[in-house]
């Protein structure tokens, strides 16, 4: 977040941001629950939330499954060498495949590194993994110019925004 972002927020939005840094809670309602806990109401934080990802203050609101509590231990980040031009094509129709949670563009970094697509593809096991890649490499055909696996080695924690104590 910005210096300029973050003296759009007033006291309630602070409120709403600091009681979401660790997640929406693992309710019915989330949004109700949010607003209990801040004093307002559940449509007055959608609309705070609406607003803020609007001017840019936070970039989404999705769910951060954790792969390894549901099954998923073969978990591997593809890279992809694919035509610059074909980017944006590609990068939708893998983003959208149901074994893959993300799919970006990269810059490459010629001449160690010629991968500009990645795609983290989970499944049970390895071998689950590397079948889900071959129907990647399926779909890019011809345009597949070469790819790799990354396995994943350790979990790392991914969070939310957070607002600095100015203490």
């Amino acid at each position: 977040m910005t210096e300029a972002q973050a003296t759009t927020l007033d006291e309630l939005d602070r409120r709403i941001i600091l009681a979401t840094q660790s997640g929406l809670p693992l309710v019915a309602e989330p949004y109700a629950a949010i607003a209990a806990q801040v004093e307002s109401s559940s449509e007055e934080v959608m609309r705070r939330f609406r607003r803020m990802l609007e001017n840019g203050i936070i970039r989404r609101i999705g769910a951060v499954p954790n792969h390894y509590t549901l099954g998923f231990r073969g978990n591997g980040m593809t890279v992809w060498d694919i035509p610059d031009d074909k980017i944006g094509h590609y990068g939708e129709l893998i983003g959208n495949l149901d074994f893959v949670s993300h799919a970006y563009q990269r810059p490459r970094h010629q001449p160690e590194w010629n991968y500009n697509l990645f795609a983290m593809v989970h499944g049970r096991d390895r071998q689950e993994v590397e079948q889900k890649v071959e129907k990647i490499a399926q779909l890019l055909g011809e345009d597949n110019r070469g790819h790799e696996i990354l396995y994943s080695s350790r979990i790392l924690k991914k969070t939310g925004l957070r607002l600095v104590s100015d203490k």
